[in-house]
């Protein structure tokens, strides 16, 4: 299972959803979509801008997980 840790790493560089959002060109909703583990697929150009705009790498972002 892919565990999404994109709150975590907003939080680090203490950034809101909101300012992620509108820097990245994505609709607030969207973003919490991809927040709350309820997105089914990510487009590589959206992690793109999520990584250009935190400054981080996926592997900050995305998580593989065994199912338990």
């Amino acid at each position: 299972m892919i565990i999404v840790n994109l709150d975590v790493m907003m939080a680090k560089r203490k950034i809101s959803s909101g300012d992620l959002a509108q820097k990245i060109g994505i609709t607030p909703a969207n973003l919490s979509i991809l927040k709350n583990q309820k997105a089914k697929a990510v487009r590589f150009s959206t992690l793109n801008d999520i990584c250009k705009a935190l400054d981080c790498q996926p592997v900050d972002i995305l998580e593989y997980r065994e199912d338990e």
